[in-house]
């Protein structure tokens, strides 16, 4: 027999990456009706609650609290809660607070309903011009241990890959990509999405070494890379070209 759901629930709603306009009426509704709303930063939640004209109750839910909070929040929503769920900007739960309190909804059998909205990896990644029917999305690399061995595992991926990095890492990750990768390789590294500055860099290690250290590194980052497979197809094509061109000058 099919367990009852919870008279509570639980709604994800995903916010703007950068660019407010990019806001959803309904997301809007949800944040105005829930009972309250769990925030990464009640801070940053607060300006786009004054964009909007919301003014609901904001309780902190982040990574340092989330362990802590998530079973008197199970409990609330039991008794019949509504609770919508952000972060400071695009998907709770990628890469982002938020996959803890959604399990345990999961295992309460609570109702979970996630809005459709941003996240910076579905832009830059269709915007890279790599095969995007399959792709890998990493998140961030490690900082530290496991750093080096998670890089080679890339080198080695067929499909594209997506990545986040931050500001001060970009160029150390580049230059350990320009190890183990080769070096036709291209990489996209998408630069404030959506936002006033947003850009688009796209080439090979070099080439972008070469741009980041010779312009301001400032923003968010996302990394797409070409996978080993397409590489090697625009290799196979060039080869061909190239020996297509040699028999009509034989010719």
């Amino acid at each position: 027999m099919k367990e009852q759901k919870s008279a509570g629930k639980l709604t994800v709603v995903p916010t703007p990456v950068g660019n407010l306009e990019d806001m959803t009426f309904r997301a809007i509704r949800i944040l105005k009706e829930a009972d309250a709303v769990l925030a990464e930063d009640t801070r940053t939640t607060s300006l786009l609650f004054q964009k909007f004209e919301i003014s609901n109750k904001l309780i902190a839910h982040h990574q340092n609290n989330e362990h802590k909070t998530v079973e008197h929040l199970i409990e609330e929503i039991k008794h019949g809660k509504h609770f919508a769920l952000v972060s400071d900007a695009g998907t709770p739960g990628i890469s982002d607070p938020g996959f803890l309190l959604i399990r345990a909804c999961v295992q309460n059998n609570i109702e979970v309903e996630c809005l459709p909205g941003p996240t910076a990896f579905v832009p830059a990644l269709v915007s890279s011009g790599f095969p995007c029917e399959k792709f890998v999305y990493e998140g961030f690399l490690p900082q530290k241990k496991g750093r080096e061995s998670r890089i080679k595992k890339i080198a080695d991926e067929d499909r594209t890959v997506v990545l986040y990095e931050s500001p001060h890492r970009l160029i150390k990750a580049l230059e350990q990509f320009k190890s183990f990768f080769h070096a036709d390789r291209k990489i996209a590294v998408c630069r404030e999405l959506s936002k006033k500055f947003e850009e688009i860099v796209r080439g090979n290690c070099d080439d972008l070494i070469h741009h980041f250290t010779t312009h301001p590194i400032k923003g968010e980052f996302v990394l797409v890379i070409e996978g080993k497979e397409e590489l090697k197809t625009t290799r196979d094509k060039k080869d061909k070209r190239s020996k297509h061109h040699r028999r009509e000058e034989e010719e």
